[in-house]
């Protein structure tokens, strides 16, 4: 994606295009797995609930692993810490 594309992306997502940029980085490699993963399903352009359904079911999965990877480090973090 070209520079000018970052911004008027960002724009249009109501985001600062900085953030954006770190957003990018910080997962771009994960989503273009998952892009090219056939089994990933792509919506129409006018998706039926049954789609919907997958799409959000897809979406709980993913923020439920997220989730749990933020505790998980969270609690690594609180560990760490207080070693002497």
């Amino acid at each position: 994606m070209e520079q000018g594309h970052y911004s008027s992306v960002a724009r249009s997502a109501g985001i600062h295009r900085d953030t954006l940029m770190k957003w990018i980085k910080e997962y771009g490699d994960e989503v273009r797995d998952q892009m090219d993963d056939p089994t990933s399903a792509i919506l129409s352009t006018d998706p039926t609930k049954e789609e919907l359904k997958v799409k959000y079911e897809q979406a709980m999965k993913l923020l439920g692993e997220k989730e749990l990877e933020v505790a998980m480090l969270r609690n690594l973090l609180k560990k760490t810490q207080f070693r002497p």
